[in-house]
C-alpha cells in the first residue's frame, strides 16, 4: 500500500508546481508586472526539478540526479532573488 505513495506526491508535486507556472505566466500576460515574470520562471525551474526527482527516484535509479536537482533549485531562488532585486531597483 504504502509503495505507490511516494510516486502520487512527487506527482502531485510537479502538477502543482506546473499548474503555479502557468497561472503565473497567464497572469503575467494580461497584467505586463514583472514580478509575475520571475515568479513565473522560478515555478517552472521548480517544476523541471520535480519531474527530475521523479526520473531520479522512480524512473532511473541507476543515475543520481541529486547535483543536478540541488542546481535547479538553486536556479529557481536565484531567478525569483534577482527578479526582487530588479525590480526593487527600478522602483527606487
Amino acid at each position: 500500500m504504502t509503495s505507490w505513495f511516494p510516486a502520487i506526491v512527487y506527482l502531485l508535486c510537479f502538477a502543482t508546481s506546473t499548474a503555479c507556472a502557468l497561472l503565473l505566466a497567464r497572469s503575467y500576460r494580461r497584467s505586463g508586472m514583472r514580478l509575475l515574470l520571475w515568479s513565473a520562471l522560478c515555478f517552472v525551474l521548480l517544476a523541471v526539478n520535480n519531474l527530475f526527482v521523479i526520473v531520479d527516484l522512480l524512473v532511473i535509479r541507476d543515475i543520481d540526479f541529486g547535483q543536478m536537482r540541488l542546481l535547479l533549485s538553486l536556479a529557481a531562488v536565484a531567478v525569483l532573488l534577482f527578479g526582487f532585486i530588479w525590480d526593487m531597483e527600478e522602483e527606487a
